[in-house]
C-alpha cells in the first residue's frame, strides 16, 4: 500500500477490485473465459466466490447477484454518521477497512438509480451529504491527532482504515518536521554555516 495518500486510494481501490466476494447464479451459465482465468460454471441458486470486479460483471449480465456480508446502505451510514458525531475529538471511529471503496461504489449505484429514476435523487442526496460529513469529522480528527506532539500511533492507527493510514502518517511527518524546525532557533545558523 502506497504512503502516498491519494495513490493509497488507488491501491485501496485495486485491492478491493480483487477481493473474493460471493455471488449467487441466477441461471444455469456455461463456464466464462477470461485472460488468465475463468469462472463458472454456474448451476441456478448455488453459491460462488469470485473476484469483486468479476462479480460485478456477472451482476450486469445477469446472471448473478453478489451476496455482501456487509452491505453498505443508508441505515449503514446513518449509523457510522451518529457515531461519529458523538466521539471526542481525539477518537476516530473504527469502521471497515474497506469503507471507502464500499462507499464510493455505493454513492455511484445510488447516482446511477437517481438518473433512471428521479425519485431516488433524495436518497441519494441524503448518502452524499452523510458521506461528506463522515469524511469531514474524520478528516479533522485525523488532522488534529497527527499534530499532537504526544506519541500515540498505535492507538491512532488501529481505528483508520488503509487510505486514513496513509493521510495520517504524512500529516504527522510534515507536521512533526514544521514543529522541529520552528523550535530549532539553532537549525537557521547550522544550515548557514554548511
Amino acid at each position: 500500500m502506497s504512503s502516498d495518500p491519494v495513490a493509497s486510494i488507488k491501491d485501496a481501490d485495486f485491492i478491493y477490485e480483487n477481493s473474493p466476494v460471493k455471488v449467487v447464479a441466477n441461471r444455469d451459465n456455461p463456464a466464462i473465459d477470461l485472460p488468465g482465468t475463468t469462472v463458472g460454471p454456474f448451476k441456478e441458486g448455488k453459491e460462488y466466490e469470485v473476484k469483486f470486479w468479476i462479480a460485478q460483471e456477472l451482476k450486469k449480465a445477469g446472471i448473478a447477484r453478489i451476496r455482501m456480508d456487509e452491505p453498505l446502505d443508508l441505515m449503514t451510514l446513518n449509523k457510522i454518521h451518529w457515531k461519529e458525531r458523538v466521539q471526542t475529538s481525539q477518537k476516530v471511529t473504527s469502521v471497515p477497512d474497506d469503507f471507502y471503496p464500499k462507499l464510493r461504489r455505493f454513492l455511484a449505484e445510488l447516482n446511477e438509480e437517481a438518473i433512471k429514476k428521479p425519485e431516488k435523487r433524495s436518497d441519494y442526496e441524503k448518502a452524499k451529504n452523510l458521506s461528506d460529513d463522515i469524511t469531514t469529522m474524520r478528516l479533522k480528527k485525523i488532522v488534529s491527532l497527527a499534530s499532537s506532539t504526544r506519541s500515540q500511533s498505535g492507538q491512532i492507527t488501529r481505528s483508520l482504515t488503509k487510505e486514513e493510514k496513509a493521510i495520517y502518517t504524512s500529516l504527522h511527518q510534515i507536521i512533526s518536521g514544521w514543529r522541529t524546525t520552528i523550535l530549532n532557533p539553532n537549525q537557521q545558523e547550522e544550515e548557514n554555516q554548511q
